[in-house]
């Protein structure tokens, strides 16, 4: 049985969002960038599925703490971050990333990177990534909800895949918004 399968045979997935903003957290200001990836993600997804919402100052015992508590306490079979990917000093979201993780996976870093460049030169700049937590795909995101919006774009072909491979929860898309690629 699937992690996402429940006792009754109904199938919800747990999908964690984690806004990493010092001001958010504070609430200087609304979390817009958490609030687009469960929009985007609605848009997608056909599955049954329940998001998990965290939101943490740009502190890296505090991301890995929540990242860690999303992936192996709910279940999480995806959890796709924003904020805290820039070179700035508070931005740790990366390394949070990788101290919880078994295994990185640079592409979808290097694919969103090469979507985002097309819109600001800036984007050399961003340290997204992603990698595994046992049967978790961990995603970094930007802050920004447009480009959250342009890099799932250009990843999200390969998440439920990615899922199928690591034995999480099947995601199944709406394929008029999202095609998905499965072999």
């Amino acid at each position: 049985m699937k992690t996402s399968e429940m006792k009754v045979g109904v199938t919800i997935a747990k999908i964690g969002i984690l806004t990493c903003s010092d001001r958010a957290s504070q609430g200087v200001y609304e979390d817009i960038s958490g609030q687009a990836i469960i929009a985007t993600l609605k848009e997608y997804l056909v599955t049954d599925w329940e998001a998990a919402y965290r939101l943490v100052p740009d502190d890296q015992a505090s991301i890995e703490g929540a990242l860690r508590q999303l992936a192996d306490d709910e279940g999480c079979c995806l959890i796709v971050t924003t904020g805290g990917t820039g070179p700035a000093p508070r931005d740790v979201t990366p390394e949070a990333t990788e101290a919880v993780c078994e295994k990185m996976l640079p592409g979808f870093g290097e694919q969103m990177r090469s979507v985002s460049l097309q819109y600001v030169p800036t984007a050399i700049l961003s340290r997204q990534t992603a990698g595994i937590r046992g049967r978790t795909l961990i995603i970094n995101l930007p802050g920004k909800p447009k480009s959250i919006r342009q890099c799932l774009d250009a990843i999200f072909p390969a998440v439920p895949y990615c899922l199928d491979l690591i034995d999480a929860a099947y995601l199944e898309t709406d394929a008029s918004v999202m095609k998905v690629f499965r072999p």
